[in-house]
């Protein structure tokens, strides 16, 4: 075999960016956008506009709201059995990985379970197509079911789902969150709404289809990548995932870490010259890019000094970030008193003065578009 081009971390620092949109802002639809910076992490829902703005020309959080509102953008239960926003185009393969990997056991709580679990949920997605439902409307319809199929689902799963609220039943990639007036804005929707193609139905791709959509969506968003990188971020087993990229053969790019560990790409992706110039930018809570590999390496976004800065263990929070060079360089956070937001930016080490002003002129344009009707903003650097 021939020994495999190296690129240094800086090399895959500024791949990623480039697909990004962290070097330049994306110019292209907001649902575009989406698609092309791969499945957004959203438990945090005020952390989606804060990556959008910082990798899209002139965006708006309305726009976020409109796409959503009309149904051309997704936000639910996704891969790794957590919240993430994406194209209704591609939520179909994004939700057959998600219903196939570990986190689908959530609706199974016991080892062994009837045919009737998925008679109940066929339910559940029938009482949600028409319109949102709330978690304690799906937990009385569970019940209503149960007794009027009585004996059809084991007693020990009634018992422990029942004790969990039916939660496990609404966790689902199936359906997606929507609010229940249908008015899209700050406040995260919380009810739940029948995706318009749910995995099993005979819309949705099989397995196979949807486990290469979504390892090309990975390499396209965040290569180059190493299989188990893409099967961390999908939820799946590494085993599967490598032998897929092994299969594709000379429709990948190959390449090595600074690690040794064999990276794969799309031969056509992005991948700048790595002295190109990286602007300071924005990231929000749980932002993508720092959950697209494996934890022991991620050293081409976030240095390793700056981790427990970053993951709060206590709470698993991932706190929003900025970018310097390329990399974390410290944390941020808003605070809104009396309609007046102010930004304060937390410096891992010293700024420049260029650095400043570079960072002040992004934060001052992120709360511009966050709060367009404060009386005032204020950027502090602590």
């Amino acid at each position: 075999m021939a020994e495999l081009e190296p690129l240094s971390d800086r090399a895959l620092n500024r791949a990623l960016l480039a697909r990004q949109g962290l070097l330049d802002r994306l110019d292209s639809p907001l649902v575009d956008v989406v698609e092309a910076v791969g499945a957004m992490q959203g438990q945090a829902w005020a952390a989606l506009p804060v990556g959008l703005w910082s990798r899209t020309v002139e965006f708006d959080p309305s726009s976020l709201y409109r796409a959503l509102a009309s149904g051309e953008l997704l936000w639910g239960i996704g891969i790794r059995g957590t919240l993430h926003l994406v194209s209704a185009r591609e939520h179909p393969a994004y939700a057959v990985v998600s219903a196939h990997d570990g986190t689908a056991n959530w609706h199974r709580v016991i080892e062994r379970t009837t045919p009737a679990m998925d008679e109940l949920r066929t339910a559940v997605l029938a009482f949600a197509r028409s319109a949102p439902r709330t978690n304690d409307e799906i937990r009385e319809l569970a019940d209503a079911w149960v007794l009027d199929h009585a004996g059809a689902i084991d007693a020990r799963e009634v018992e422990v789902q029942q004790s969990l609220k039916w939660r496990p039943i609404y966790r689902w990639s199936a359906l997606t969150r929507a609010p229940r007036d249908g008015a899209w804005g700050t406040k995260a929707p919380s009810d739940h709404r029948a995706a318009p193609v749910a995995p099993g139905s005979e819309c949705a791709p099989t397995l196979s289809e949807a486990l290469a959509a979504v390892v090309n969506r990975h390499l396209r968003a965040f290569g180059p990548a190493a299989a188990e990188d893409v099967a961390g971020w999908m939820g799946s087993r590494t085993p599967p995932v490598r032998e897929h990229l092994e299969g594709l053969d000379d429709r990948l790019a190959r390449f090595a870490d600074e690690h040794g560990r064999t990276l794969y790409d799309l031969p056509d992706a992005p991948r700048p010259d790595p002295d190109t110039a990286a602007p300071a930018r924005l990231l929000g809570a749980f932002d993508s890019t720092l959950l697209a590999y494996v934890s022991q390496r991620r050293e081409r976004i976030l240095p390793e000094s700056l981790r427990e800065a970053v993951y709060q263990k206590a709470n698993l929070q991932i706190r929003p970030t900025f970018l310097l060079d390329g990399l974390v360089a410290g944390t941020w956070s808003i605070e809104v008193r009396r309609r007046e937001p102010t930004l304060t930016l937390s410096p891992a080490g010293k700024l420049t003065r260029a650095q400043r002003s570079e960072l002040t002129a992004e934060a001052t344009g992120l709360l511009a578009a966050l709060h367009p009707d404060a009386k005032a903003r204020h950027v502090v650097v602590a």
